[in-house]
């Protein structure tokens, strides 16, 4: 006897796997788990400077089809900063911005009114209130950053509604993730 989904349970699992990207980000912020709050602020005040790097290397790309490979390169190149302890991984970002920001002067790319301006603009706002959140009181930082992060979320969702610069899923689940990692760190999970 041959088993059939019903039409409801072939809508809910359609559904599921349509919203693939914000079930990826659910888990991606289950599995940080407790690593959101405590001691970890400096570390979510170095990844956040993470996220407008990615969207300004994809800008200076123009390549919406490179985001995953850049996120996964961008973590590996994290992970690896962190294991060896030499230097912070914010100033490496803020590093390879600095590199990207001359590049892009050089070439003329910044400036015309491109999205690499936009995203360069957006670099050096979340860098700016990043660096405040992490040498201000530790309480009043973690707000900072608690908005921080909210306003990236914000900032991927107008990405993801305008269909910009980044890949539409990655927009959905990093916007996810930012919205959820401001929540926790406002009540303190």
């Amino acid at each position: 006897m041959a088993t059939t989904e019903t039409p409801e349970r072939r809508h809910w699992l359609g559904k599921l796997v349509e919203r693939w990207p914000t079930v990826l980000g659910l888990a991606t912020v289950a599995a940080l788990g407790a690593g959101v709050a405590g001691d970890a602020d400096n570390e979510l005040g170095d990844i956040l400077l993470m996220l407008p790097l990615l969207y300004l290397i994809v800008a200076k790309l123009r390549r919406p089809a490179s985001t995953w490979p850049v996120v996964i390169g961008l973590l590996v190149l994290a992970t690896v900063v962190s294991k060896f302890d030499i230097v912070r991984t914010g100033y490496v970002f803020a590093a390879i911005a600095l590199i990207l920001l001359v590049w892009a002067a050089v070439d003329g790319q910044l400036g015309r009114g491109e999205d690499f301006t936009i995203q360069a603009l957006g670099m050096a706002g979340f860098g700016a209130l990043a660096v405040v959140s992490i040498v201000a009181d530790p309480e009043i930082g973690r707000y900072v950053l608690a908005a921080c992060w909210l306003l990236h979320g914000v900032w991927d969702f107008v990405h993801l509604r305008l269909n910009r610069t980044v890949a539409r899923s990655f927009a959905e689940w990093c916007a996810v993730v930012d919205v959820l990692v401001a929540v926790a760190l406002v009540v303190g999970i």
